[in-house]
């Protein structure tokens, strides 16, 4: 594996990911306090989802054809500029709006991976993509807690505290990543867009893919209905020192699941991929997530959800495992086709989670929504059982 490309990339991937965590336990009350209902709260994030769904394909195109490096800082740029609008916004739409802007230029996350693809060996891409894993392992253990100690002082604060990464992030780019060379072949220049279903159809009866893609959706449409419905939930279920749940204890437990996920997608998980294997960790990682959503349906007191959090902390192995062996079942001339298709995958999921998880929160059904995503987690255990390593392709 070339490592010298990867700190920058990791770096990178750090940063833009402590912008993104430093919304997600102020977003939903930030839309409440503006007179926003959960069903509101959901659509908010779908609109973000939406648009990326809609935008990512051509993203995706312009980074095969110019490189990583500049649409990676387009997309930058997009974030940067949603969040001064966010942090100005006086009323519901200007924060739908703000959302929007993010969504239409959000690529980050894929065209990294993407970029992770280019400069390593199909072997090595589990530790390489585990980089990921460690970067939103650290970004939810300091992003949350970060923004609830600044929503005491207002809800701004965050806001433009992650303005201020999204610049950070934007000047590391461009001053520290190289540029990589996009893969020569038929495929390299092509992405699938929202109305490609034929390719769609393709790849998902392709016997190598379709359980890869399977269980990656059912793992990343169980985690949407999750993280998209927590903050209101632990708002209207659990109390502390005498007042519902806020930001601010919302940013401390996602610290305390981010502080876990160091430890399941750190260094030693290309050392257990080894010894267990990939099929052994995502079977794990899936039993873990549907105790932990399950547990949730059924946690009323501060200790119980503790107890969540941490076996719920296993499914961190799922992510990182998952999108290596959609890669290596790839020939190299597809891989930004599959990470675009995973992309497209994430934004599907993150449209419907969010409008599940507001519609189940705001009818009070507060353990039907955990159940739910149990159940989701559920499909992606049964598609695990069958999953092996597939031999690497050229």
């Amino acid at each position: 594996m070339r490592s010298s490309p990867l700190l920058p990339i990791f770096l990178i991937v750090v940063v833009d990911v402590l912008g993104l965590t430093l919304m997600i336990p102020l977003l939903p009350f930030y839309a409440e306090r503006m007179g926003a209902s959960p069903s509101q709260v959901g659509l908010l994030l779908t609109s973000y989802s939406a648009c990326q769904l809609f935008a990512g394909p051509l993203l995706g195109q312009l980074s095969d054809r110019f490189g990583r490096r500049p649409i990676l800082l387009l997309s930058q740029m997009g974030t940067f500029a949603g969040f001064l609008i966010l942090g100005a916004a006086e009323t519901l739409p200007w924060v739908f709006l703000s959302r929007i802007i993010d969504g239409i230029t959000a690529g980050n996350l894929s065209v990294a991976q993407a970029y992770i693809a280019d400069v390593t060996a199909p072997a090595e891409r589990s530790r390489a993509f585990g980089l990921i894993g460690i970067a939103f392992g650290l970004g939810f253990l300091v992003g949350p807690a970060i923004s609830g100690f600044l929503s005491q002082f207002g809800y701004h604060w965050p806001v433009y505290a992650a303005a201020g990464l999204s610049a950070t992030s934007i000047l590391a780019t461009f001053f520290l990543l190289p540029q990589t060379k996009p893969v020569a072949g038929a495929e390299s220049g092509r992405r699938l867009t929202l109305l490609s279903w034929g390719r769609y159809r393709e790849y998902f009866q392709r016997p190598r893919f379709a359980p890869l893609l399977g269980q990656f959706f059912a793992f990343v449409l169980s985690f949407s209905i999750f993280t998209s419905g927590f903050a209101l939930y632990a708002e209207r279920r659990f109390t502390w020192d005498g007042r519902p749940f806020g930001p601010e204890e919302v940013g401390y437990f996602y610290g305390y699941a981010g502080l876990l996920g160091l430890f399941t997608q750190g260094p030693a998980l290309g050392r257990l991929v080894k010894r267990f294997g990939e099929g052994a960790l995502l079977f794990t990682g899936f039993t873990a997530l549907v105790a932990g959503y399950a547990g949730l349906a059924v946690a009323f007191t501060v200790p119980a959800l503790i107890a969540v959090t941490t076996i719920s902390a296993l499914g961190g192995f799922v992510r990182p495992v998952a999108t290596s062996l959609i890669t290596q079942a790839a020939a190299r001339t597809e891989q930004g086709m599959v990470l675009g298709l995973t992309q497209s995958l994430t934004s599907v999921a993150q449209i419907l989670g969010p409008l599940i998880a507001g519609y189940l929160i705001e009818k009070s059904l507060l353990g039907a929504w955990g159940l739910t995503a149990a159940v989701i987690a559920g499909v992606g255990l049964v598609f695990s059982l069958g999953i092996q390593r597939p031999a690497p392709v050229s």
